[in-house]
């Protein structure tokens, strides 16, 4: 089937993606959808919980393998929206609804571009093509647990929405819960250990700490305290201050380089991560994908938002059709040429690396 034709039914599979609603750990009903269209194109596939991933026709064990991932997971709507977020609306070369942008326009795109190649033969890489649920919670039954199921990925081009340009690296995520001490008592007494007057040295402290290592491609790390609570009537003093601080991790430092920094000196009575599997991750400026994807005049950037390349070990490239300030917007939406865009550039990148 031509090219033209494949873009056509990936729409088509978009807009069904939208009209069914699979927020993270829900997606059972859109990975029937998928399913559907590997059926179609007589893809032979499977499923693993609300994954559905498949192998290229004439996958050869030895030929290192490319893995192409989106997800199928959506966050849920927010409150400001006007139009129906699970309807497919097309209005001046827009098609709106939940997940257009992030990453329904990313995930179809790269499916007919897996399917333009899946009978392809003498392929310099083998291909592995992963649907995969619950990126947007970063749950335990998404891509992280396809990573011992599927074959060893080498190389990974991971589909969101960067306006097909080349986010060759991305900051990792580390969450912390601290805690600030201090001495309950009655408000009406003196005390001189108040944990909330003594998180003011904590919150200025974190306020101006930086890192020492920049990065070329991810700049600094970014730290920001983002919630902080604290007692629960007028009258008493606590005896601690909660806070919680998100601090986003460039390629120059591990997850757990950060927590060892912060747990040495941050001036807090504890401070303990809530995970350190969301590291960095990055490609070389090198890498035959990369070179190929600047010859075709694509431009490369650091990404400061999170993906699914936080699961891997592997090099991966951060590229697709759509806008990541559409994602979790109200009326969200892609332009139908950007996904027509999208497959003809996934499809000459690999043209020039695989075949």
């Amino acid at each position: 089937m031509g090219l033209e034709k494949l873009t056509t039914n990936a729409i088509a599979l978009l807009k069904k993606l939208i009209e069914t609603q699979s927020f993270s750990s829900e997606e059972a009903p859109t990975a029937v959808h998928i399913e559907d269209w590997f059926t179609r194109y007589n893809i032979d596939f499977k499923r693993t919980k609300n994954n559905v991933w498949a192998v290229n026709k004439y996958f050869e064990e030895g030929k290192p393998t490319l893995l192409l991932n989106s997800h199928h997971d959506t966050v849920k709507p927010n409150s400001a929206y006007t139009k129906d977020p699970f309807k497919a609306i097309v209005e001046d070369g827009k098609l709106y609804g939940l997940g257009s942008n992030d990453a329904g326009g990313c995930l179809v795109s790269l499916i007919a571009t897996f399917t333009h190649y899946y009978n392809h033969e003498n392929l310099k890489y083998n291909l592995v093509i992963v649907a995969s649920a619950e990126e947007e919670s970063s749950g335990p039954n998404g891509l992280n647990s396809m990573l011992p199921i599927i074959p060893k990925i080498d190389v990974a081009i991971v589909g969101e929405p960067t306006l097909m340009n080349l986010a060759v690296a991305e900051k990792g995520l580390v969450v912390f819960d601290a805690v600030i001490d201090g001495t309950p008592s009655h408000a009406a007494h003196p005390n001189d250990n108040n944990a909330i007057y003594n998180t003011i040295e904590a919150l200025q402290w974190f306020k101006d700490f930086k890192f020492e290592k920049g990065s070329e491609a991810l700049g600094d790390v970014k730290l920001t305290v983002t919630q902080i609570n604290a007692g629960n009537q007028h009258n008493v003093v606590p005896g601690h201050v909660d806070l919680v601080i998100d601090v986003r991790v460039n390629d120059a430092y591990s997850n757990t380089e950060i927590a060892e920094v912060l747990q040495e000196n941050a001036p807090v009575t504890s401070i303990t991560p809530r995970s350190l599997r969301l590291n960095s991750s990055s490609i070389p400026m090198d890498h035959d994908l990369v070179k190929a994807g600047l010859a075709m005049g694509r431009t490369s950037y650091g990404s400061p938002t999170l993906s699914d390349q936080a699961v891997l070990s592997c090099p991966s490239l951060k590229l697709g059709p759509g806008d990541s300030t559409r994602s979790h917007s109200a009326d969200e939406y892609i332009y139908v040429n950007e996904i027509e865009e999208g497959i003809e550039i996934y499809v000459e990148l690999l043209n020039r690396v695989i075949v």
